[in-house]
């Protein structure tokens, strides 16, 4: 007996992958409430123009064999430790597969060769503390790989071999120390990398030498004290970066030189007391810069005239700027507890 179910849905105009998840998993409900699956071990399968779309999720039983055409697949929810080994044997068409919130412990480096047109793997909320090398061996098509709120602890370039087309990367909500040298240098088409909620104090200078087009960068949750001139460097066309709740106490002099595309700066909830001179000046464009926000909230600021390159860009942008309320002095003894935009106007 197939654990999937043989009745077919076809909605106006084929199913669409790309609709959120959230809608997709309300479509499957209706369809269920709909008698598409009338078995609650059975698993529900939609049809569309590309091909099937299965989700599984308990009650219902872990499927023994995949439609050829499964270009979808959602097993989540199962508290499964290990995947069957042969649970994408026949896959050859998938270019979805979502395995969220299970107790997944260890892959097989052999788990994705059925499937070299893979383009999404989501492995969020699992138990893994580490992936076999050549595990994305046949996955030169997977654009998003999502390892969120795993257990890694430590990351080998080694492991990511292979990933060719990564344009999306999410790897926070982990217990990552510290990452390798060289870990992106192949990832040219990288766009949206998120480190943030793991445990790194320091980064690899070359961090960011290999993608391009780097547009999001997510190192919010950590525990970095200083951040270094070469880091952003690379990467002149980044739109959203996000330092905050960290314990940044330093910010070199040039630290965001060329970032003039950048849309979004939040460097809250720090240690920041004083910033070098000239810092803000490549940020100060006019145009698109800047255009959703800044915010420097939640620093022990030490107002005073090492600070005279901030107040004058603040009172440029203060349009632009978030929690104005909460961004405050922690000195001197004069100024302590007054805004840092009634400091600047007063200047």
């Amino acid at each position: 007996m197939s654990f999937w179910s043989g009745q077919q849905y076809q909605s106006p105009g084929g199913f669409d992958p790309q609709l959120p998840r959230t809608l997709f998993l309300l479509l499957l409900s209706v369809a269920s409430a709909r008698g598409v699956t009338q078995n609650p071990k059975d698993c529900v399968a939609f049809q569309s123009e590309k091909g099937s779309s299965i989700s599984c999720h308990p009650p219902a039983e872990l499927p023994s064999s995949l439609p050829a055409d499964t270009f979808h697949l959602v097993l989540e929810l199962f508290n499964l430790t290990q995947l069957p080994p042969d649970i994408l044997k026949g896959a050859s068409k998938l270019q979805e597969l979502h395995l969220s919130s299970n107790r997944l412990e260890s892959l097989a480096a052999e788990f994705l060769l059925p499937a070299p047109q893979l383009r999404v793997l989501d492995l969020t909320r699992n138990a893994l503390t580490r992936l076999p090398p050549g595990l994305f061996q046949a996955s030169a098509a997977l654009e998003t790989v999502v390892l969120k709120e795993n257990q890694l602890e430590v990351l080998e370039a080694s492991w990511l071999h292979g990933l060719k087309a990564l344009g999306f990367l999410d790897l926070s909500g982990n217990r990552l120390r510290k990452l390798p040298a060289g870990l992106l240098a192949n990832f040219t088409l990288l766009r949206t990398l998120d480190l943030g909620g793991n445990q790194l104090e320091t980064l690899p200078p070359d961090l960011l030498r290999g993608p391009l087009r780097l547009q999001r960068l997510h190192l919010e949750g950590n525990r970095l004290q200083v951040l270094g001139k070469e880091l952003l460097e690379p990467q002149p066309d980044l739109r959203y970066l996000f330092l905050n709740d960290n314990k940044l106490a330093k910010v070199a002099a040039g630290a965001f030189r060329g970032l003039r595309q950048l849309d979004m700066l939040d460097l809250s909830n720090n240690s920041l007391a004083s910033v070098p001179e000239g810092l803000w000046a490549p940020l100060a464009q006019p145009g698109r810069d800047m255009q959703d926000g800044f915010d420097i909230s939640g620093n022990p600021w030490i107002c005073d005239q090492k600070l005279n390159d901030l107040y004058r860009w603040l009172e440029a942008t203060k349009d632009k700027m978030f929690s104005q309320n909460a961004t405050r002095c922690a000195g001197p003894e004069a100024v302590k507890g007054q805004t840092l935009l009634a400091v600047a106007g007063s200047q």
